[in-house]
């Protein structure tokens, strides 16, 4: 491991709102930098599945969710810590708006020390867009802004406009322009994956071109790193196969949850039901979350792959199916349009997708002896002919959340888990064997 710096250079990659271009503006900057020969890590503020894998694309490595409630507040600062041992810069994008949220990308921002630059769509405004920026520093008054990088910006007198009320210690960074190609699509869920834009290099590009003429050209000033207390694994998965489901359809993995299996002694087995693969030799078996609900015709069609599962459920091998993974293993899905296609039935019961949200926010659960901790966000609904073993809690007001439905060693869930919030327990979850 290479030894812990001092200082690095980093910042945050903020925006009043959603929708505003922090993504693609972030994925850009890092493009950028690695383009002039700087090693760039980047992280994604909050539970988001979906922007770091554009992250990851600009980056060309695994991106990282840094939350001080799922997360922790000690292991953002170890994750950020160990990024910068290696990296010459580290970009952080921001969750939501800089100020919404409890904890808030701001209160990252203060977890880590991170000055901010704001990311604010000019579409429209002219003089009034220091609003904005002058707003959101009267908010969160004790952070250090950068500056303002307006997006979407008409032309040079537009321009020239929106930064006629800025004051001084308020720079104006730089603008991107309004331009289709700039424009990441999405659908329900957020933004689509990375993996299926085939225009995503050209957008990262050209971009980056754009930031190449703003005063973030060049990486900021380093900021100490914070320090951060020492982490202390137990192989408890050791020698333990565990199949984890990836492909278009079971994406919603984090990167921190296969380094935690792997840094338990688990063998990890990835496979694509997507692409026709069997279900590998494996001890355990992990369904992620996704978008199942895209691809319920070649899912429907995978009838060997349903019966393999079905065996190793039979031979008391535990199953963790998260949202998508679960919708899997009902007896069927309907999908938007009322096509109904059947599945594994290893849950007595049917789901269907919706039009509307279902649940979206954090959530914990109590799960022996310790809080396992993650997120919801859905757009289907599943009658589930079992009891709820357990109920979990959203964060922070404690409402109750999504059921928890466990039975000989299935574990289902529309709950995406955070692995290393509860280790105990998951490893729990992932090391039993029932006696068949």
């Amino acid at each position: 491991m290479a030894p812990m710096k001092r200082t690095v250079s980093a910042l945050m990659v903020a925006a009043p709102a959603s929708h505003q271009g922090k993504t693609l503006l972030s994925a850009a900057l890092v493009r950028l930098w690695r383009r002039r020969g700087l090693a760039v890590a980047a992280f994604k503020a909050g539970p988001d599945f979906l922007d770091p894998m554009v992250l990851a694309r600009a980056a060309g490595r695994p991106v990282d969710n840094l939350d001080p409630w799922m997360v922790g507040e000690a292991a953002c600062r170890r994750r950020f810590a160990r990024a910068a041992a290696w990296a010459d810069v580290v970009v952080v994008e921001a969750v939501m708006g800089l100020s919404d949220g409890a904890p808030s990308s701001a209160d990252l921002a203060r977890l880590l020390g991170l000055p901010v630059a704001l990311v604010a769509d000019a579409s429209g405004m002219a003089q009034g867009f220091a609003v904005v920026p002058l707003g959101m520093r009267a908010l969160e008054p004790d952070l250090h802004f950068l500056g303002v990088l307006a997006n979407r910006v008409a032309g040079a007198r537009h321009e020239a406009l929106i930064r006629t009320r800025l004051p001084a210690d308020l720079p104006f960074l730089g603008s991107v322009p309004r331009d289709a190609a700039l424009t990441l699509p999405e659908r329900h869920l957020g933004l689509v994956q990375a993996g299926e834009l085939p225009d995503l290099e050209a957008a990262l590009d050209r971009a980056a071109g754009h930031l190449a003429a703003t005063a973030l050209a060049e990486p900021p000033p380093p900021v100490p790193v914070p320090a951060a207390p020492p982490e202390v694994d137990e192989p408890r998965l050791r020698g333990r196969r565990v199949a984890v489901a990836r492909d278009a359809a079971f994406a919603f993995v984090y990167p921190a949850n296969v380094d935690w299996l792997r840094r338990q002694g688990a063998q990890v087995r990835f496979f694509s039901p997507l692409a026709g693969d069997p279900l590998p030799d494996c001890d355990a078996l992990w369904l992620p979350g996704g978008y199942p609900e895209l691809h319920l015709e070649t899912l429907a069609a995978r009838t060997d792959l349903m019966d393999q599962i079905r065996a190793h459920h039979r031979a008391g091998r535990p199953i963790l199916a998260e949202c998508g993974g679960m919708l899997f293993l009902l007896r069927s899905l309907r999908d938007r349009d009322g096509r109904e296609y059947r599945l594994a039935g290893l849950l007595p019961g049917e789901g269907a997708m919706t039009n509307r949200p279902q649940a979206l926010g954090m959530q914990a659960v109590e799960w022996a002896g310790e809080t396992l901790r993650g997120h919801t966000f859905h757009y289907a609904r599943a009658e589930v002919g079992w009891s709820p073993t357990a109920r979990a809690r959203r964060h922070p007001n404690g409402a109750p959340g999504e059921a928890v439905f466990c039975r000989s060693g299935l574990w289902a869930s529309f709950m995406h888990l955070y692995f290393p919030s509860a280790p105990r327990a998951l490893a729990g979850l992932l090391g039993a064997q029932r006696k068949r």
